[in-house]
This record gives structure tokens, sequence and C-alpha cells, in this order.
């Protein structure tokens, strides 16, 4: 969709940036399920071990595991995260935190400074959304229930520079830091205002930089997870427009990578980038004409949106104008869709107190007119494709089910997997603390999409 969206907008452009970079494909399946979660696929990728969907960093038993991240510190290298989610998201958490379920957000943030990691701090560099899990029950806006400043920790008892808006992002900071620029997950692409939140491509080259900075003089480098975690959600939310602006971004961030990966060639780095998994059933299969073409999608029709529907459904509920019916063709107007029909109007009236509702109205009112189509609202059993870049990257060509990229990431930076798994497994108080579930307390049997996406 990307693709044909920007050979619409430019013909002389026919390829992305990541259409250079192919070299295979991921089986995603976990334990329980052909169709992955985040948690459990992010899990594969870090430890190299199947495990249940909605598990972070622990197999079917809650038995935690080491992962290539925990493994690189162990050996004296520096390490990132940066995600446009919340840090304390599924993907992330995977990397360094273990925890039965993927909702404990507020044991995450804990984790990830280190204040409830038995090794201490683990990554030097975190970057993201997701203040709401960082800050006390008492202040506004908090997801804890707890008085716990996880904010405060990081800095004062483990020297994190902690920053939280645009101006401290652009200022140079001392590792290891800590910038949360959001209460929640971070803007769409589409919605994002620069002077607030920076990119995933700015995100990503400040952490590389900073990393290639700390270790240059050292014989041993870095290793970093860049995630582009909103593609997921406009999957989720089966928003067309959300979706085709923040695969242009993951692709912007991929060129400028491979660009970072020449200019330094005195520090060898390796880019390998795939997804957890397929998000929303995506197909273009468009109309079946009676005449010549026959066939037909249009990409023409996403150009005049200017804004998610996660924007956009939420300025329909927040009205309360004197001209609704004239404010919800302007929204409509807003989303690329000029002439939203009597159906559409009336949907989207109903819905008015139910953002998510009304959001799916606005998506599949846009889809109807380009003629991309979602099949799903929730994840998909299909191959995700397998980039690489950087000396070799090749040694990895080909279909991999998700476990082998963690021992291809192992195999690279000689890193040992089985010592930090035993390790974590000896810490019994802690795995009592943080690890399992408390007395009492089950897994959701479905979360909710609502927190899913903000």
């Amino acid at each position: 969709m990307a693709r044909d969206y920007v050979h619409w907008s430019n013909n002389n452009t026919v390829h992305l940036p990541i259409d250079e970079l192919l070299i295979g494909s991921i089986r995603t399946r976990s334990s329980d399920s052909f169709v992955t979660d985040s948690s459990s696929s992010a899990t594969a990728y870090s430890c190299g071990i199947k495990t249940l969907n909605g598990a972070v960093g622990v197999n079917d038993d809650n038995v935690p595991c080491g992962t290539v991240l925990e493994a690189a510190k162990a050996q004296g290298f520096k390490t990132g995260l940066v995600v446009t989610s919340r840090i304390t998201h599924a993907t992330p958490a995977s990397y360094v935190a273990h925890v039965w379920d993927r909702d404990e957000e507020a044991n995450i943030a804990l984790q990830e400074i280190g204040y409830a990691h038995p090794f201490g701090p683990q990554v030097d560099i975190l970057m993201g959304g997701g203040r709401c899990f960082f800050i006390p029950q008492s202040e506004s806006g908090s997801c804890r229930d707890d008085d716990i400043n996880a904010l405060k920790i990081a800095e004062q008892k483990y020297g994190f520079s902690v920053f939280l808006d645009r101006a401290g992002f652009d200022k140079k900071q001392k590792l290891p830091y800590l910038g949360l620029f959001t209460m929640g997950h971070m803007s769409y692409e589409i919605d994002r205002d620069a002077k607030k939140e920076p990119s995933l491509t700015e995100m990503s080259i400040k952490a590389l930089d900073d990393l290639y900075a700390a270790t240059k003089s050292s014989k041993k480098g870095f290793f970093i997870m860049i995630e582009a975690s909103r593609i997921d959600h406009a999957g989720h939310a089966n928003d067309p427009a959300g979706h085709v602006y923040d695969i242009l971004e993951y692709n912007n961030a991929m060129k400028a990578i491979t660009q970072w990966i020449d200019r330094h060639s005195d520090s060898p780095t390796i880019m390998i980038s795939n997804a957890d998994h397929e998000c929303g059933g995506l197909t273009l299969a468009g109309k079946v004409l009676d005449s010549s073409p026959y066939y037909w999608w249009a990409p023409a029709a996403l150009k005049n949106a200017t804004g998610s529907t996660e924007i956009i459904a939420g300025k329909w509920k927040s009205y309360t104008g004197p001209a609704p019916d004239a404010y919800l063709v302007e929204l409509f107007s807003k989303y690329g869709v000029s002439d939203p029909s009597a159906e559409e109007l009336a949907a989207a009236t109903a819905a008015k107190d139910k953002a998510v509702t009304a959001s799916f109205v606005f998506a599949n009112a846009l889809s109807k007119r380009t003629g991309a189509n979602f099949a799903t609202t929730g994840h998909s059993a299909v191959d995700v494709s397998l980039f690489g870049y950087g000396p070799g990257h090749e040694d990895f060509i080909g279909n991999h089910d998700n476990t082998e990229v963690a021992f291809f990431v192992a195999n690279k930076l000689k890193l040992d997997l089985k010592t930090i798994s035993r390790k974590l497994q000896n810490e019994k108080e802690w795995i009592k603390d943080y690890v399992l579930p408390p007395a009492g307390k089950a897994k959701k049997s479905r979360r909710s999409l609502a927190m899913h996406h903000h």
C-alpha cells in the first residue's frame, strides 16, 4: 500500500528503501497459537524460545529466559530500546523484563530501569512513550496503582538522565538516559507534532550516535532494538491513512540506519529487521470492474487524509458545538472522505460517544474508497518479511522460525543466553515478587483493545 501510494505521488519512484533490503521471511507462531501476539513473538526474538501469547520473557511455565539484550549487557556491550509505543509495551518489554502477563506494565517499568531487575539496570538508552507507568498514582494521568515514582528512582538511584519533551531530546544527554515523550503511545506519524515529539528516524539516529560514541574506544559494541510500533496499532484500527504514514516513516528510518552503517565502517554494524507479526490482514484486492482495466484499487484516495482515525474519532467524541452535522462532514473530509454517505453519517452519529466504534466508521469509509481491505482487527498467521543490511547479514538469508532471530544475534555477538537464563532462574525471591502472577490472579482471557491502542 505504501509503495503504491508513493508511486502514485511520484511516478518516478517505484521502490521503497526496504525493497532493496529484503532477504527472507519469518514464521511467527507462538507455543499456544498459530497466530502470535507481540509479546510471545518478541520473546522468541529476544530469548530464542516459544512461549504463550501474552507472556513476556518467560516460557510456558513462567520460567524466565535470558535475552540477547541482557546477555550483551553482561558482556560489556551498551544497549538501547527505542519505540513509538509505550516503552513498557510488549515488544520492548520482552527484551529486558520477565513477567507472566504483558499487561503488568507498572511492573515492567520498574524492571526496565533496573529497580525490579535482579541484575540492576540493563538498558542504557530508553526512548518512547508510556510516561504514565513511571509516575505515582497521585499525579494526573498516572497508570500506576501505587506511590512509586519510577522517574525519580531512575534519576536518583541509577543515574539516568530523564527528559520528557522535545527540548530534552534535542540536548546532548549523558548515558544512561530515559526519554518519555507522551503519557501513552507516541503519536501516529500522520498526527505527530514535530515540535513536541521526535520521529522514529530522529530517535534511531540519536540512539545510534550516542551508543557509537559510548563504545568507539571499547572492544565491545552495542545492541539496540528499534520498533516502529504504531504500524501494528494502525492495523488493529484498520486505519489505512495511519498505516501508510507509519510505514513510510519506518522506511525513512531504515534508509537513515543503512546510511549510518555506511558512514561508520570503523564500527561494523549488522541490521536485521522484521515484524512481530502481520496485523489487520491487509489486502489490496480493490474492485472488479465491468470494463478495462477490470481490476482496481486507488491509493490516490489516501492523499487528503490529515489525521488518524484515533484523532478524528476523538475530536468527534469531544465535540459539543451547535452544528454537529456540519462538523461531522468536516471530520470525514479531514480523513480524506469528501462524500460521506447517509449511512456513514448515521453510523458515525450513533457512535459519537464511542470513540473506538466511531474510528472504525471513519476507517471503513476511507478503505471503501481506496479498495484496501482489512480481514481482521487482530493479528494474522502469515509469514513476515525479513530485511538485512551490514557485514554478515547475508548469513541470515532465507525463511526462518522467529526463534532463530535470537540465535543469529547471539551468534554474531558471541552471547551466552544459557548462562543468563540460569542466573535469572536462581533468583527465587525476584521470581516470586515480579515474574509469577500474584496469588488468585489469572491472565485475562482477552485484553482491552482500547488499552492496547492508548
